[in-house]
């Protein structure tokens, strides 16, 4: 027994400082952004030479969507004489490929890109469509976003520094009102973009290029290699690779664009599967390298570290409650006592989850959305729900890494209509809060 506590001890121990080193990460990057009163904004830029960009989305079965988002690019204040949409019909089985063909033949600078065969994958339609790209810059949407007016020049600012290889931009929800988790989702990104990407932008860290309502240069796109059509989250995989070899990523909070969360619990745990896997390949692929690397400060590398192992939070906090649970009923106390103990337990579930709290109310202010604030004690809900499907995925993808197992595949996030546009002028409903 005595061997048993002792280590059930050694477990709440580490699990405490993991849980409050991601705490505090959580909560300086609140307070940080709290106080920063003039977030770099590429939008003042005057006097740069608009590029010529190639803006592909990769559409799979998306009938529902497809002509929102190519009717909002169709109507951007770009200069169309220096735009070259490629709508891509990767392989679908319905009525995906007309609604491209159409929007083709009524705007010269739309083009229809039809693949009919090879591996699924958005990175693999990216892939495919990237040879025939004639931008300097390549800009992404997911079918299921719509972009407002301004969002294409306010995505190519960015790029009249040349060191920079990648941009992006800020997702909202236009769904938000759908349902319970649309709603804790609506929360979740404002904290993730308003906050997390925003702060680590002006602190000099790496904010994470998200595969969407962003872009890439062409000539940093060929120098890493492409886009690695092998990874679950190829946004992850590229963001890694370009700060490996010394380009910076940009971060336009600016730059809003609308999509669609999901609606139901199902189709967010398949979603959420696939970013931890996808994560946790990037952690291991590229840690050491990201630890050594001499375009990265120590901080941003400690930094960049945290947030690809991120979920890792998720079985290290069971194991917590686990041990914790332990210590209390077998009477293993701390030094400090019985009473220690069962307090500890409680911080050891709740220290983490308060700097979450933190980081979401920071975004309800600074999006001038009070309202949201009254959901703040439903997202413990997400938050038993996520921590499982976070370790059921964990331990899908080491079981595959020890046994051989089958390889996860990856799956198109369900689509939903009717599609909320947003106000459509590229600001969105951050508001006033995104000038902040």
């Amino acid at each position: 027994m005595d061997s048993l506590g002792s280590l059930a001890r050694a477990i709440f121990l580490c699990t405490l400082l993991v849980l409050v080193l991601y705490a505090l990460r959580h909560y300086s990057f609140a307070v940080f952004r709290l106080f920063l009163s003039r977030p770099r904004d590429f939008s003042e830029i005057e006097g740069y030479h608009l590029p010529r960009l190639s803006v592909i989305v990769p559409m799979h079965n998306e009938e529902e969507v497809a002509a929102a988002v190519l009717e909002a690019l169709a109507g951007s204040d770009y200069d169309h004489a220096l735009l070259d949409i490629l709508a891509v019909n990767d392989r679908s089985a319905d009525g995906t490929a007309a609604i491209i063909d159409e929007f083709a033949s009524r705007y010269p600078f739309i083009r229809a890109v039809h693949r009919r065969k090879g591996s699924g994958g958005k990175a693999a339609a990216l892939k495919f469509a990237e040879p025939l790209a004639d931008g300097e810059i390549i800009l992404i949407f997911d079918a299921d976003y719509v972009p407002g007016r301004g969002i294409l020049k306010m995505l190519a600012a960015p790029f009249a520094d040349p060191q920079v290889g990648a941009v992006m931009g800020r997702v909202v929800p236009s769904n938000a009102g759908a349902t319970l988790l649309s709603g804790l989702l609506a929360l979740e990104r404002a904290a993730g973009y308003q906050v997390g990407q925003q702060a680590r932008f002006n602190l000099g860290f790496t904010p994470q290029f998200g595969g969407t309502v962003g872009g890439v240069r062409v000539s940093a796109l060929r120098a890493v290699g492409g886009w690695n059509i092998r990874s679950l989250t190829e946004d992850t995989d590229l963001t890694c690779r370009l700060v490996l070899q010394g380009w910076k990523i940009a971060y336009v909070n600016r730059a809003e664009c609308y999509e669609q969360v999901p609606q139901s619990w199902d189709v967010r745990h398949a979603q959420l599967r696939r970013w931890v896997i996808g994560h946790h390949e990037c952690f291991h692929r590229f840690g050491l390298a990201v630890l050594r690397s001499p375009f990265l400060t120590i901080r941003a590398r400690i930094d960049m570290l945290m947030l690809l192992g991120c979920y890792w939070t998720a079985p290290v906090m069971l194991l917590g409650w686990v041990a914790s649970t332990f210590l209390f009923f077998s009477h293993s106390a701390l030094p400090a006592g019985t009473l220690a103990v069962a307090l500890l337990v409680i911080g050891c579930q709740m220290f983490a989850n308060q700097a979450n709290l933190f980081e979401l109310a920071a975004a309800c202010y600074l999006d001038e959305q009070p309202l949201r604030v009254l959901l703040l004690p439903l997202t413990f809900v997400s938050f038993a729900a996520s921590t499982g499907t976070i370790c059921s995925a964990l331990a899908r993808y080491y079981s595959t890494m020890l046994f051989g197992r089958r390889e996860c595949d990856w799956h198109k996030t369900v689509r939903y209509q009717p599609h909320g546009k947003g106000n459509g002028n590229g600001n969105g409903n951050g508001g006033a809060g995104a000038l902040r």
